[in-house]
C-alpha cells in the first residue's frame, strides 16, 4: 500500500466513525490504571525537561490530549481526519486541535518538547514507519520525549466494520523488537519499554499492548546530535 492510499483509507474510516468513536471511548482510560501510569510518567518527563509543548499525534476526539492537559501538560492534538478534529474541538473547546499527517507534520523542526502517538501508528504499513519516526525526530527539541503505544504481535487484520460502521482499514500488530529497532534507526534513544497483557475489554482479539518511551538526544552544546 502506498503512503497516499493508506492515508486516504485511514482518513475515510475515521471520518465515518468519529462521533460514535468519541462516545464509546471517552471514559476508557478510567478503567486502565497502567495506561494512566504511562501517561503520568510521560507528563512528568516533559514537564521536567521543559523543552516545549506536546503534540498528541493521531489525537482522534482528543481524549488523550485532554488527559495530558489535566496533568498540567501544554498539549495540543493533530489528526488526519477532519471529522475527528471537529469532534475534538467540540468536546474540548478550550484545547487546540488541527488537521495533519504524521508523515509530514506542519511543524518547525525542534519545536516540540514531547510527542504522544497513542495507537496512532497501528494503521501505518510497517514499511512506512521510518517516515513517521523520522518526522517525530525532526520536530522534537533536543531532549524532547516521545511515548508510543502500539499493539504487540506480528500480523495484519483488515477491518470491515468498527464502532457501528462499515469501513475498510488495515490494523498492524508489531513485535517490540521491530518497533524499537525502527525508532532507534530514526535516531531516537530508547528509555523504557512496558508490555502489558490484554485487559477484559481487549480480549480476545487485541492481544498484548506495548508502551515505549524514547527521547531525542542532545549534542555537546545542547543541540541535536547527528
Amino acid at each position: 500500500m502506498t503512503e497516499t492510499s493508506y492515508l486516504q483509507a485511514t482518513r475515510a474510516a475515521y471520518d465515518a466513525v468519529a462521533v460514535d468513536y468519541e462516545k464509546l471511548l471517552r471514559d476508557e482510560l478510567s478503567a486502565k490504571p497502567l495506561d494512566r501510569a504511562m501517561l503520568a510518567a510521560f507528563a512528568e518527563l516533559v514537564q521536567e525537561a521543559g523543552t516545549g509543548p506536546v503534540a498528541d499525534l493521531g489525537c482522534g476526539p482528543g481524549r488523550i490530549t485532554a488527559h495530558l492537559h489535566s496533568l498540567g501538560v501544554d498539549a495540543f492534538g493533530i489528526d488526519l481526519s477532519p471529522e475527528m478534529v471537529e469532534v475534538a474541538c467540540r468536546t474540548h473547546p478550550g484545547l487546540r486541535f488541527e488537521e495533519g499527517s504524521m508523515t509530514s507534520l506542519d511543524l518547525a523542526g525542534g519545536s516540540l518538547g514531547g510527542i504522544v502517538a497513542w495507537y496512532s501508528t497501528v494503521h501505518t504499513p510497517p514499511e512506512l514507519l521510518p517516515t513517521v519516526f523520522d518526522e517525530c525526530l525532526r520536530v522534537l527539541a533536543p531532549g524532547g520525549h516521545m511515548l508510543l503505544a502500539f499493539k504487540v504481535g506480528d500480523r495484519r487484520r483488515q477491518l470491515d466494520q468498527a464502532y457501528g460502521h462499515e469501513l475498510s482499514l488495515d490494523v498492524y500488530w508489531m513485535s517490540p523488537e521491530r518497533v524499537s529497532g525502527l525508532m532507534s534507526e530514526a535516531g531516537l534513544v530508547m528509555d523504557a519499554q512496558m508490555i502489558r497483557e490484554p485487559d477484559e475489554s481487549e480480549k480476545p482479539r487485541q492481544g498484548r499492548q506495548g508502551f515505549f518511551f524514547a527521547h531525542k538526544p542532545k549534542g555537546p552544546g545542547g543541540e541535536a546530535s547527528d
